[in-house]
């Protein structure tokens, strides 16, 4: 469902601190270096770049390295300072960086895909490389030795891709919407369960291994947070997007989600609320509250000698009602609904001033994003824009 026109950020919005700027094309992740003042990016234009924040206040490239294909995704480790690139061929490479991030060493490079990477992460406590591909194949290396430990087939390629240390279970969102648990072991895999939400394809991922519930992003504009710990199967929507959500991340310390857009929204949600799930949409051949037939309901209609009227939905309960008696509109926050959707007379009028009150708020990156990255420790947001630029925003003013 599309999202409606959004209420109109809050006075308090991310401060741009820096551009980053000199990609000649896209660059499809990049992550800020934690305790530096730097970032590293992986760019269609097969470079791997570190970028340094000189004494002029600009970032310029302490690393340039040039890879033998499109770099398609990245996965960075601070503490072993361990950078592993997948690129468009289906390779993956393992770099290890100098203390003062002046150099790049190669560990290795392995064919973990037979189509292009689409996803990379490295998992230090477990010493694996596990990864996504165009060829619909979720995998897991050795990081130390490079073999294959196992695989699995996805029913599309994934743009999903996160790990629980705790319970060794990888989560994989693909474009079909469905999203896949799996139980890893040192060398096989077990299915866990699969779950689906969104009418669109998933596009990201996260995972709070706190609270331990699921953040899925999609191409349908919505975001679904899935309750994976509480055992009860509880989804919450979120709806807030104009165009598909490129990008998840998770604020542990003030239970805040940022979620960002091709629209180039930034999106501040907070989840330290009590949220309500949307209801099941009701099936019924005539209104529920006045009765009216549906156009499709022949007999009611002869009967009546009444034509049959289109339906609709209340977002807050869930009736099949006619136009007449949903023509009012609501934000419903606490459902994920920030802006005003369709609801029924009777639930608009149950609806308080406090109910409306905003639970998010919106930003606007001026630049269509493609990826983000959150450091928590310094409240610092990096987006990637579709413009080859990357931003740098300090979030302190919404996320605290």
């Amino acid at each position: 469902m599309a999202a409606e026109p959004q209420p109109k950020a809050l006075t308090r919005k991310p401060l741009l601190l820096n551009k980053v700027e000199g990609s000649q094309e896209v660059v499809n992740m990049a992550a800020i270096v934690p305790k530096e003042d730097g970032v590293i990016s992986v760019s269609e234009d097969r470079t791997v770049r570190v970028w340094l924040k000189r004494d002029s206040g600009q970032y310029w490239p302490s690393i340039y390295h040039a890879m033998p294909s499109p770099c398609s995704c990245m996965s960075f480790n601070p503490e072993t300072r361990r950078l592993s690139i997948g690129l468009d061929n289906g390779t993956i490479s393992e770099f290890i960086l100098s203390e003062d991030y002046n150099k790049m060493t190669l560990v290795k490079s392995y064919q973990a895909h037979q189509s292009r990477v689409i996803m990379v992460l490295f998992v230090l406590e477990m010493e694996w490389v596990l990864s996504t591909g165009q060829d619909k194949h979720f995998t897991w290396h050795c990081s130390e030795s490079g073999q294959r430990l196992g695989g699995y087939r996805t029913s599309a390629g994934a743009c999903g891709l996160q790990f629980d240390v705790e319970t060794r279970h990888v989560f994989v969102g693909d474009h079909s919407g469905q999203v896949t648990i799996l139980k890893l072991e040192q060398e096989s895999c077990s299915l866990v369960t699969t779950f689906k939400g969104h009418t669109g394809g998933v596009t990201a991922l996260c995972w709070d291994p706190i609270q331990r519930v699921l953040f899925s992003g999609s191409s349908d504009h919505s975001i679904i947070m899935w309750d994976i710990g509480g055992r009860k199967g509880t989804a919450i929507e979120l709806q807030g997007h104009n165009d598909k959500v490129q990008s998840l991340s998770y604020a542990h310390h003030t239970r805040q989600l940022i979620s960002c857009g091709a629209d180039g929204g930034i999106v501040v949600w907070n989840m330290d609320v009590e949220r309500q799930e949307t209801p099941e949409w009701l099936d019924s051949d005539s209104c529920q509250k006045c009765d009216q037939p549906f156009f499709w309901n022949f007999k009611q209609m002869w009967d009546s000698k009444k034509i049959g009227l289109r339906q609709h939905h209340c977002r807050k309960c869930g009736k099949a009602v006619c136009g007449k008696c949903s023509s009012k509109r609501s934000s419903i926050p606490l459902m994920g609904f920030e802006f005003e959707v369709r609801v029924c007379d009777s639930c608009h009028e149950s609806i308080t001033d406090e109910e409306r009150a905003p639970t998010a708020t919106f930003h606007d990156s001026k630049h269509n994003i493609v990826h983000v990255h959150f450091d928590a420790t310094r409240g610092w947001l990096l987006t990637s824009g579709t413009d080859k630029v990357i931003k740098l925003w300090d979030m302190t003013p919404v996320v605290s």
